[in-house]
């Protein structure tokens, strides 16, 4: 391609509501252009990008046995209601009606519709195992659209199913996509982790996900560097360091004024691991919870989702009239609704509300005073030690690039997706669902690659494999040795990039650097009167000399 013919819209300065690297650096050298909140359009760079990307899921994916199809857009609803997640999905879903007044969604995932297509299909276990995959067009009205590609309300997924007659056919599909995905990241130049999840609406025993270490994301991954145990915070299990509780009776204390554990805490001298926090929150199945926690911890919503179902927190009015007590002043002890407790709160005594105005209590014995319902409800962070093995965790920032669950029989058996087994039996198929989005690969490995000057992209997926740069196109030597190399380098299969623009050096440097090409052959009179061109590393930015007729064999050509 040549720099003349290509539409690169580079821009001088950061867009204003740009946050994340990626966002920035994606704009600034022409490869996406935002048309509104979420939606971007992909110009020919990050379209190239994506395709490179495309191209190394479908091989992968291929290679499994997987078979590609593609499913619509647009979806009836009907399909959706018989699963339930009509009614269980907000308004992320975008909901509309034929002109027959027919409910429609557009699809923001397809089990579904894969379901009901094995439901069509599948008769017998002789039809079995089959994994079908597409790389798709997905929609989502996110409520805060953000940091550029990585957060977007039209996206493009390679999304894969599986089905199987049991559930070690199942396994066996899981850990191949394992192996599937492990070669993904890798051909794409990623860092990446695979860590345990929760598998959230999609539903199922098990749930992997795909992270790239970035300070732009916004999953975070506790790690231990003992015995490899990776899990995202919403369910990792952790061991806080010991809580300094006080040796003190059970009895009551005057806090006057003081509701906030750091007020009480400060007012008694009291390290905050020595309290307990007790938070009311409103639950759909069992009314009012109280929820506890240490005073040094912070809650996990979703571990405390998982422990009592959906939930809200309680406001002032409602503290009142289920506790008969002030917000601030709560505590565990004398009340009749259901109480869920922090495991880390088994051992010890800790001080919390009196459930009377300005008052604390001190000594509370967890399963003495009161008796919990036990749950891992802390949030993991750094310093507490691994479950597994003791060991410091630590952690940190990523970005979701994939997802893995098994999803059992949570959709065949709502949509009658089954099978003959080999006596005749009716049995439901058992799924597995395997995600991949294609542009937060892109964005994490902006986010991973990159420096003062912009991009460094992994050889894999730069929109060009090699950028030539000729310092003076006017010269006739000059001209001649870059339109020579660029046909011997496009003829040996190589994506190549010319700058046949009339501009100065100075400005094609600069563009190279934002572009990010990983390999720049710099061609200059100088350099050609000693007979050599340079070739310049985009990411060490080491420069060797070499004679023309050698540039192919030193690109590995």
């Amino acid at each position: 391609m040549r720099y003349t013919s290509l539409f690169v819209p580079t821009l001088r300065d950061d867009p204003a509501d740009s946050e994340a690297i990626s966002h920035k650096l994606l704009m600034r050298a022409g490869y996406v252009r935002q048309l509104a909140a979420g939606l971007y359009i992909y110009l020919p760079l990050g379209w190239r990008v994506l395709e490179k990307i495309n191209r190394i899921m479908k091989e992968e994916m291929d290679a499994i046995g997987a078979q590609e199809v593609s499913m619509p857009v647009l979806q009836p609803a009907d399909v959706w209601q018989t699963t339930g997640r009509w009614d269980e999905i907000g308004p992320e879903m975008f909901r509309l009606k034929d002109r027959s007044d027919r409910d429609m969604c557009l699809g923001m995932t397809h089990e579904e519709i894969m379901t009901w297509l094995a439901a069509l299909e599948i008769r017998s276990y002789r039809d079995l195992p089959q994994v079908w995959y597409q790389i798709q067009t997905k929609l989502r009205d996110e409520a805060r659209p953000k940091s550029g590609i990585l957060r977007t309300r039209e996206f493009i997924m390679k999304d894969s199913y599986s089905f199987d007659m049991d559930t070690e056919g199942l396994q066996k599909n899981y850990d191949l996509h394992i192996k599937a995905y492990n070669k993904i990241y890798s051909r794409a130049g990623l860092k990446f982790y695979m860590v345990e999840s929760d598998p959230g609406m999609m539903g199922g025993a098990m749930a992997h996900e795909y992270m790239a270490p970035s300070p732009a994301g916004e999953d975070t991954v506790a790690i231990c560097e003992g015995c490899g145990y990776m899990a995202n915070v919403e369910l990792a299990r952790s061991v806080p360091p010991a809580a300094k509780c006080l040796e003190s009776p059970y009895e009551e204390v005057h806090t006057p004024e003081k509701r906030t554990l750091q007020e009480v805490s400060g007012f008694l001298g009291i390290d905050p691991s020595g309290f307990m926090k007790s938070l009311l929150v409103i639950t759909e199945e069992h009314g009012p919870v109280l929820a506890l926690v240490r005073g040094d911890q912070e809650l996990h919503e979703l571990k405390l989702q998982r422990a009592v179902g959906a939930f809200r927190h309680a406001n002032k009015d409602e503290i009142k009239d289920h506790l008969g007590v002030e917000a601030g002043f709560i505590g565990p002890v004398g009340h009749e609704i259901m109480t869920v407790a922090d495991e880390s709160l088994k051992e010890g005594a800790y001080i919390s509300g009196a459930n009377k105005k300005h008052y604390h209590m001190k000594g509370i014995v967890p399963g003495e005073h009161f008796t919990p319902k036990w749950h891992d409800l802390h949030e993991a962070r750094d310093g507490d030690a691994c479950s597994a093995c003791g060991a410091p965790l630590r952690t940190e920032k990523c970005i979701e690039i994939g997802n893995i669950f098994k999803l059992g029989t949570r959709y065949s058996e709502a949509l009658k997706a089954v099978f003959l087994d080999e006596e005749g039996l009716e049995k439901p198929i058992i799924m597995g669902s395997y995600g991949i989005g294609p542009a937060r690969i892109m964005a994490a490995a902006v986010e991973q690659g990159h420096d003062k000057d912009g991009i460094i992209w992994p050889a894999a997926l730069s929109p060009f494999d090699v950028q030539i740069i000729p310092l003076n196109i006017s010269d006739e030597e000059t001209a001649k040795v870059a339109e020579q190399l660029y046909k011997e380098l496009k003829d040996a299969g190589m994506d190549v990039l010319l700058d046949d623009r009339d501009l100065r050096a100075g400005v094609k440097f600069k563009d190279a650097d934002l572009l990010g090409v990983p390999k720049h052959i710099v061609i200059g009179g100088r350099g050609l009167k000693e007979g050599v061109v340079e070739i310049k590393d985009r990411a060490s930015k080491d420069v060797i000399k070499v004679a023309p007729a050698d540039v192919l064999k030193t690109l590995g050509g």
